[in-house]
């Protein structure tokens, strides 16, 4: 089947609109912004901006079979994951 929107220019959705996309609240998508665990945005002044192509990247990251599939990918939940490195040297 034919992409409706093939041949238009790719759409951007704001922080809000992006999250109820991916139905998510705005702050769960800010702390994945933060932890760098989300999906690739835009900064377009200083505006944070998505497209819908790079919201389903990252959700298609999850996409599971059966709970037993270890599936390609994981998407992780908005937290820190490992130590952030300040300047190379470790943190007292």
């Amino acid at each position: 089947m034919a992409d409706p929107n093939a041949g238009l220019p790719p759409r951007y959705l704001r922080t809000a609109e992006a999250a109820r996309f991916l139905s998510l609240s705005g702050r769960t998508l800010e702390k994945h912004r933060t932890y760098g665990t989300g999906p690739a945005y835009r900064k377009i002044g200083g505006r944070v901006v998505y497209t819908l192509d790079d919201l389903k990247v990252w959700a298609d990251r999850g996409t599971k079979t059966s709970t037993s599939d270890p599936g390609g990918g994981t998407v992780l939940p908005a937290k820190r994951h490992a130590p952030i490195p300040y300047a190379g040297k470790e943190r007292r």
